[in-house]
């Protein structure tokens, strides 16, 4: 298999998590602290860390150390004009 093919299907088997999906689609806005997510999303800390790691292995997400917080920004926003595909997608079909 193509190493190209191999990593978009990495990619989006990083994507197909609701919780991470959700996670990019609030990246869309500008850069978030992991906090916010948290409490967003009520879960505890390491949940959401998890899902950053991953989305950050993949290239997706990036991420900045700023004293005792990290704060992460969509680092691939091209992926937003696939999502946004699929919105227009499930418009018309609704």
């Amino acid at each position: 298999m193509e190493q190209l093919t191999k990593t978009k299907a990495d990619i989006f088997k990083a994507l197909g998590h609701p919780t991470r999906l959700w996670i990019v689609e609030q990246l869309a806005d500008g850069e978030k602290c992991v906090c916010e997510f948290v409490e967003v999303l009520d879960v505890d800390f390491s949940t959401v860390s998890k899902h950053l790691s991953i989305l950050r292995n993949r290239g997706i997400v990036g991420m900045e150390k700023r004293g005792k917080q990290i704060f992460y920004h969509l680092a691939m926003p091209c992926l937003l004009h696939s999502l946004n595909c699929i919105d227009c997608l499930q418009d018309h079909q609704i």
